[in-house]
């Protein structure tokens, strides 16, 4: 309810790092500045900004944010809710994309380190779609393959997280077509990798994008774990988490910045100038990795950032993502 949680800040006054990491993506710093101004706690008092900033955490899904603006009758955008499949006891969830036309590459917020593979920036319009709100997870594989190839598995680090609840990885490409070949029997879907426009107008935020360099924030330890990070809790543990673990972005997607990258569909190549729609590289020799890992520093987590292998590597930095 609203006045429990306004009870709750009573300790909360602005400051400029609060509002920077509000900027960033935070949800729980959103709705603490949009206290701020609503009450004038360290900073002139302006409902418009107040009722700015609890809509961007209400959007962002902040329980007590949404509970505020039921309770204060502001009208928002909750993230697209998803749809859940079980396969062998085992649940997962696809999130809607709705489709939209956006700018794929080397956007302004990349700066100065974009890469010149993700240039020239383009307008891609996608068609709608899901994609999975985590990435496939060893649980999942284990359930539907019978058996579980993940190099990160048993670990006496209990924090690390609980092991069949981490990402799957030690899969190649043509181990993802496997399995996913196996999950369409099993379900009766049509599942499948998300091409490279897919994955990265999800990671951006779809048409709910703010406009990050990561998935969902401007502060990477907000929403991945990556090399400055994951052994910040033990120096001798290094590799991956429970999947969603950390924050979500925009369209409630998890770890599309960090823990571990993911295959698409799309072969390696440059980019072209010109529009596209619902794109798909399909001439080539290797596939396009995304989102960055546990094992590589922050420059390879940006949306925009392109990496790719031949079909049959499998490495302990590598899994996947359905999309349907």
């Amino acid at each position: 309810m609203a006045m429990t949680a306004l009870a709750a800040l009573a300790q909360v006054s602005y400051s400029r790092e609060l509002e920077q990491r509000a900027e960033n993506g935070n949800a729980q710093a959103m709705f603490e500045l949009s206290q701020c101004y609503r009450f004038g706690k360290g900073v002139e008092k302006s409902i418009r900004l107040a009722n700015q900033w609890v809509i961007r955490a209400a959007e962002a899904g902040h329980a007590e944010a949404i509970s505020f603006c039921d309770e204060m009758g502001l009208s928002f955008a909750p993230p697209p809710k998803p749809m859940t499949y079980t396969v062998a006891g085992v649940s997962f969830a696809m999130v809607p994309v709705e489709g939209g036309t956006f700018t794929m590459g080397a956007t302004p917020e990349q700066g100065n380190d974009a890469a010149d593979w993700e240039k020239p920036a383009h307008q891609v319009t996608l068609s709608s779609y899901s994609i999975g709100q985590t990435e496939v997870t060893q649980a999942l594989w284990l359930a539907v393959m019978g058996s579980n190839p993940s190099y990160h598995q048993a670990s006496h680090i209990a924090w690390a997280g609980t092991d069949l609840q981490r990402p799957v990885e030690m899969v190649s490409y043509n181990d993802c077509k496997a399995f996913i070949s196996k999950l369409n029997q099993l379900t009766g879907k049509k599942f499948r990798l998300p091409t490279e426009a897919e994955w990265e107008y999800a990671a951006r935020g779809g048409n709910r994008s703010k406009g990050y360099k990561y998935a969902g924030s401007n502060n990477l330890d907000d929403v991945a774990w990556y090399n400055d990070n994951s052994m910040a809790l033990d120096p001798y543990y290094y590799g991956t988490y429970t999947v969603a673990t950390k924050a979500p972005n925009e369209l409630g997607l998890y770890d599309m910045s960090g823990n571990v990258y993911e295959w698409c569909s799309d072969f390696w190549g440059t980019y072209f100038s010109h529009a596209q729609t619902n794109p798909i590289r399909g001439v080539g020799t290797e596939r396009i990795l995304r989102g960055g890992s546990y094992s590589v520093h922050d420059w390879y987590h940006r949306v925009s950032s392109r990496r790719y292998g031949p079909d049959s590597a499998a490495e302990k930095w590598i899994g996947l993502r359905l999309a349907l």
